[in-house]
């Protein structure tokens, strides 16, 4: 059993990849695979962002609606 297989890419998709490839000979497989790396840590990163900004906005209200806060804005 081959541990490859034939995908289907569009031509402008292949133009794109070629761009950015590392270096002239790295292979399309090489390519995709560091790029769903890079994509996979990207992800992690936004969740975690998500993570702290869901902890924080609670106490942001907290600390802006307030009614000392009202007071210096009418002065």
């Amino acid at each position: 059993m081959s541990k490859q297989s034939t995908i289907l890419i569009e031509k402008d998709t292949i133009e794109i990849l070629k761009k950015v490839k590392q270096y002239p000979r790295q292979t399309y497989n090489e390519l995709i695979k560091n790029m769903a790396k890079i994509f996979c840590e990207v992800k992690k990163r936004n969740q975690y962002d998500e993570f702290l900004h869901k902890i924080q906005k609670e106490k942001m209200k907290e600390l802006w609606d307030n009614k000392e806060d009202e007071e210096w804005e009418n002065a």
